[in-house]
């Protein structure tokens, strides 16, 4: 009689993955370097980031809202006024940003 062996998937969570998973898709990074230099309001962001179509625009800013990485906060004025600033797990975000900025330039 042969023998049997079973084996066990071992799942190891990977860091790199899981704040990939928390910043989210290509647009966050643009997102991310504007709220870098303070508060914005969805059209500023949209300026500012040319290619963005708004309905890519309102899923990223969702998703990092979800997230904890930046706040959505509405005014009640006429018409509506909502601006986004990043939280402290936000900002933690910068020095990797500005890396990846730093390598990009040298080697993209």
């Amino acid at each position: 009689m042969s023998e049997v062996k079973e084996t066990a998937t071992l799942e190891i969570e990977c860091s790199i993955e899981k704040a990939l998973s928390v910043i989210g898709g290509k647009w966050s990074f643009l997102v991310l370097r504007e709220l870098f230099e303070g508060k914005k309001r969805f059209g500023e962001l949209q300026k500012a980031i040319s290619k963005v179509s708004p309905k890519a625009l309102t899923d990223t800013l969702r998703h990092l809202e979800s997230n904890g990485v930046l706040i959505r906060t509405v005014h009640a004025t006429v018409p509506v006024t909502v601006e986004y600033t990043l939280t402290e797990k936000g900002q933690s975000l910068h020095t990797i940003i500005k890396e990846m900025k730093y390598w990009g330039s040298y080697w993209a």
